[in-house]
């Protein structure tokens, strides 16, 4: 990978439809080259998110309790909640570069960051007439660990990844994640047994070139 140094912004949890809003302004700040490439690595309180194409019958019972938003994003639905680590990724994308070739480096560079954290990790080439298979995967369990969805605006990315570190994994089962019924949801804490936010934003932020 060419180097890509990025400008770190952190904060703790943020309500999702702040997160949004914020992001947009950070868009429109790149787009105008009024600041760097950025990666804002954040939590959000208990939400579905959902793609253009994610189907109904994805979606949670809403007696579940946990609203469901819809987003400009790529991918299906996602959970985000305490205990999961969001990155979302402002980057001016090189000419000729697109969005594909950037959510492959992105994949690689969150492997970089669970190896050093101790977990083995691979990202996947979708076979012809599947469901895209965009994230990253535990090598040794088959589990997915983190979930990918980004879009490009006038050549910049917004939105980014979701790595589930220590939180509660039982809202992932009550709905269809990532578009595919039998995915197994998994995280840090499950595969390692012990682990620490700090540790993971730290171990994050180095593969990125974050600083």
């Amino acid at each position: 990978m060419k180097p890509r140094p990025l400008t770190l912004i952190q904060d703790e949890l943020v309500d999702y439809d702040k997160a949004m809003e914020r992001m947009g302004d950070l868009v429109a700040e790149r787009q105008r080259d009024e600041r760097p490439d950025t990666l804002w690595l954040l939590s959000h309180p208990s939400v579905y998110t959902v793609g253009r194409r994610t189907p109904a019958a994805h979606l949670p019972d809403p007696s579940r309790g946990i609203p469901v938003v819809e987003t400009g994003r790529g991918g299906q639905l996602t959970y985000h909640g305490p205990g999961q680590l969001v990155g979302y990724l402002i980057v001016k994308l090189a000419e000729g570069e697109g969005i594909v070739d950037y959510v492959r480096e992105v994949e690689l560079r969150l492997v970089e960051a669970l190896g050093a954290l101790g977990l083995p990790a691979e990202r996947r080439d979708t076979p012809p007439g599947s469901e895209l298979l965009t994230g990253v995967w535990t090598t040794a369990t088959g589990r997915k660990v983190v979930s990918i969805g980004m879009r490009q605006s006038r050549g910049v990315t917004s939105h980014g990844f979701a790595l589930n570190v220590d939180g509660d994994l039982e809202p992932w089962n009550w709905a269809v994640a990532c578009g595919m019924p039998d995915v197994d949801m998994t995280s840090l804490k499950r595969e390692l047994g012990e682990t620490s936010m700090e540790r993971v934003r730290a171990a994050v932020a180095a593969s990125f070139e974050a600083a």
